[in-house]
C-alpha cells in the first residue's frame, strides 16, 4: 500500500513540476497547487495512516491507567496539513490576483510578459 501511495504522490509532484516549467502563468499556478497538494499528502502519510484509532486519548479509559501510545494516531501531521491547506488557499488566491493584474497590464499571460515569435 505504501508503494502505491508513494507512486501517487510522486506522479502528482512530477506533474506539478512539469506545469511550473510551462510558459503560461495559469499553468504555473496549477503546478504550484499540485505541488502543495503532493506535499500535504506526503506530510499526512508520514504521520502513519490509521483507521479506527482515536487521535487523542479515548474517553472510555479507566481512571488511573495510562493509554498505550501505539494505540493512538498522531494528531500533529493532521494539524500541519490543515494549516498548510489554509495557507495554500490564501497563497493561491494571492497568485491568482497577481496573475490577473499582470495579464491586465501586459495583455498576455505568458510568464515573461511577451508572446514568443511564431
Amino acid at each position: 500500500m505504501e508503494a502505491v501511495i508513494s507512486l501517487a504522490i510522486g506522479i502528482v509532484f512530477g506533474a506539478g513540476i512539469w506545469l511550473v516549467l510551462r510558459p503560461r502563468s495559469f499553468q504555473v499556478l496549477c503546478g504550484l497547487m499540485l505541488m502543495s497538494y503532493a506535499v500535504n499528502l506526503f506530510i499526512f502519510v508520514m504521520g502513519r495512516l490509521w483507521i479506527d484509532r482515536p487521535p487523542l486519548i479515548p474517553s472510555d479509559l479507566p481512571a488511573g491507567s495510562a493509554p498505550d501510545p501505539a494505540a493512538l494516531a498522531d494528531p500533529l501531521p493532521q494539524a500541519l496539513v490543515l494549516t498548510a491547506i489554509v495557507i495554500g488557499f490564501a497563497t493561491t488566491a494571492l497568485y491568482l490576483v497577481v496573475m490577473i493584474g499582470s495579464r491586465g497590464l501586459t495583455g498576455t499571460d505568458h510568464v515573461d510578459g511577451r508572446e514568443p515569435e511564431p
